[in-house]
């Protein structure tokens, strides 16, 4: 004995189209069969479920099985009212087809309108660029709507035609046995549209290659990697579709004195041997000019000193960053021999306690010891 079609969906009596087209949907979805090759009564269920959907999706077979049951539809299939699969059952089938093998799908015809492509522009500027904004102007490579024809690809004086293979929609159905199967219109490769006389100008592709010239202003405090949008002026869209956006990908430029970390800048400052021992003043670089900091007696190599203020103010940030200085001590060179005489009384001077003027070199030693358990 038959259940109830109703029953069969899942849905109530005075469900509308739509719900019982998605609870067939899920249903076929759930038991087609090339999704459960090893089980025949996932076989029945998507059977029992396309019957019921094929008469509760046509409004007379509807009416008729509300009316007298199933035996108001056994009279209509014996009157010839109910032969093969009705216009309903096929659209529907043909979207889950498509769901299942990955298709286009879709009921009717499809939208042939798109929204432009986006496009990418990597921007070089230098660090003091970035760190104080600028306005700069860049070229860039586009496709944009065609003047002559105004983007509808056709000759002047004449217009894109209906497809006469598809009527407009852009997709045909192509069904076979059991399987509807729908695809892109081979003869307007899906667009619905053919163009009988080209325009000259766009070759009938509606738009054309074009260079333009576009001011950004680059707001100070930008970073590597940040990117500035320029909505709408991406390539332009297709059949009068909105175009696409311009995103300009800041790039900086290496810098020859400062290295900059998010919003603070780093700097390697070479200081004399005896400025280091015996301490003194040094004059630094920063973005705002120079500055002078004073160096303690006794300095080492890797001693970094910190100027509060000295560095960039990121775009989101309320507050400037630092500049770090990094001391390195650089030994002499090309010493005449007065010199080079004058170090050797210091290193001989320097022994007689060298664990007093040398702490660091003491203490690694001591280290090494250790490590070699002696």
């Amino acid at each position: 004995m038959k259940r109830d079609y109703y029953e069969v969906l899942g849905v109530n009596k005075d469900a509308s189209d739509d719900e019982i087209k998605k609870a067939y949907r899920k249903l076929a979805m759930k038991f087609h069969p090339d999704r459960n090759p090893d089980n025949p009564k996932a076989e029945e269920h998507f059977k029992e479920a396309k019957e019921a959907y094929e008469i509760l999706s046509d409004a007379q077979k509807r009416s008729a099985y509300d009316q007298y049951g199933h035996a108001g539809i056994d009279q209509q299939a014996g009157m010839g009212g109910a032969g093969g699969f009705s216009g309903g059952f096929a659209d529907a089938f043909g979207d889950i087809f498509g769901d299942i093998f990955g298709g286009a799908g879709g009921r009717g015809g499809r939208s042939n309108v798109y929204r432009g492509a986006d496009l990418r522009y990597n921007l070089e500027i230098s660090l003091e660029e970035a760190a104080r904004g600028t306005e700069t102007k860049i070229r860039i490579p586009t496709m944009a709507e065609c003047e002559t024809c105004h983007g509808s690809g056709a000759k002047a004086g004449t217009k894109p035609e209906t497809c006469p293979t598809c009527a407009g929609h852009g997709q045909v159905r192509m069904q076979q046995g059991f399987f509807s199967i729908q695809q892109a219109c081979p003869k307007c490769h899906g667009s619905g549209k053919i163009i009988a006389s080209p325009c000259p100008t766009c070759q009938g592709s509606g738009r054309v290659k074009q260079y333009k010239t576009l001011a950004v202003k680059i707001p100070s405090g930008v970073d590597e990697g940040d990117r500035i949008r320029l909505s709408g002026e991406g390539e332009a869209g297709v059949n009068g579709g909105p175009p696409g956006d311009l995103y300009v990908v800041i790039q900086i430029k290496p810098h020859t004195v400062f290295q900059r970390d998010h919003n603070d800048l780093h700097c390697e400052m070479p200081i004399s041997f005896t400025t280091a021992a015996l301490g003194g003043e040094i004059e630094i670089p920063t973005l705002d000019g120079h500055a002078k900091i004073k160096i303690p007696a006794e300095t080492q190599s890797g001693k970094v000193f910190r100027l509060r203020g000295k560095g960039i103010k990121g775009v989101r940030s309320s507050t400037h960053g630092d500049l770090l200085c990094h001391m390195v001590v650089e030994t002499p060179v090309s010493l005449t021999e007065r010199q080079k005489e004058l170090l050797r009384e210091l290193e001989t001077l320097s022994g007689e306690d060298s664990a007093r003027h040398n702490p660091r070199a003491k203490s690694w030693m001591n280290k090494v010891k250790e490590f070699f358990g002696q």
